[in-house]
């Protein structure tokens, strides 16, 4: 269904992974979109092979930690369409460690990214939504923002940030037509969870109640129901989408 047509939407980090399965679902719902991302694909080939999506999703290099990079990127977008529809923060990457042993650095990363990225983004989109009175922003969060886990306090703490940034946010614009809500996966296959071990895999999907790994296009479904007219009157909610790995 193409319930997304004449829409003009941002993916931050949607050149692989989780992002690129957004990027794709809201292009086949009718979506023109744009994926940020630090590194860009040559060729769209090399990206998809759907070709047909080709003249509707767009990349720009940008670097989501860094405000001025984050605005300049955004107004190109407003420049070029006119509007801003949706902005889905899917940006971030993980720096794992023991708190003993974690440095600076790694800290210092992870929420540059995961959390002052997102401020960055919204900062920068808001006021053009806000004279738009209309626009869906769409955090991905993460199961560990709630659960927390072992070796990973930066990224949990990231992501658990987000979830207070999410309810603020809704609060803020919800008078203007402006709705927020963030999207908490758990368990998905992507570049990132393949650094996982065999036995780390094992246990993963052993505590899953539906027995399997997401797959990108979970994810981007419940995306795009967000950005959707039937989710007209949803803001400011936490919604896990992990096969039941939170319960």
């Amino acid at each position: 269904m193409n319930n997304l047509e004449n829409k003009i939407a941002i993916v931050t980090g949607g050149t692989k992974g989780i992002g690129k399965g957004i990027c794709l679902e809201l292009a086949g719902r009718g979506a023109t979109v744009y994926a940020f991302g630090r590194t860009l694909p040559e060729n769209f080939s090399d990206y998809s092979d759907n070709l047909d999506l080709e003249t509707s999703i767009k990349f720009i290099q940008c670097d989501v930690s860094d405000f001025e990079n984050v605005t300049n990127a955004i107004n190109q977008v407003k420049e070029e369409s006119g509007k801003i529809d949706i902005l889905v923060n899917n940006a971030g990457i993980t720096k794992d460690n023991l708190l003993m042993r974690m440095n600076e650095s790694d800290w210092d990363t992870v929420m540059n990214i995961n959390l002052k990225g997102v401020f960055n983004t919204c900062k920068a989109v808001s006021r053009i939504m806000m004279s738009q009175r209309a626009g869906r922003i769409i955090n991905i969060g993460s199961i560990v923002g709630t659960t927390g886990n072992a070796g990973q306090s930066n990224y949990s703490a990231s992501k658990a940030g987000l979830i207070g940034f999410t309810k603020s946010l809704a609060k803020e614009l919800g008078s203007r037509g402006i709705l927020v809500n963030l999207l908490a996966p758990g368990y998905v296959k992507t570049e990132m969870t393949e650094k996982l071990n065999e036995e780390q895999l094992k246990s993963f999907v052993d505590n899953i109640p539906l027995k399997r790994g997401g797959e990108p296009s979970d994810i981007a479904k419940v995306v795009s129901f967000f950005a959707s007219e039937d989710a007209a009157y949803v803001t400011g909610q936490v919604l896990h989408v992990d096969g039941g790995l939170a319960i």
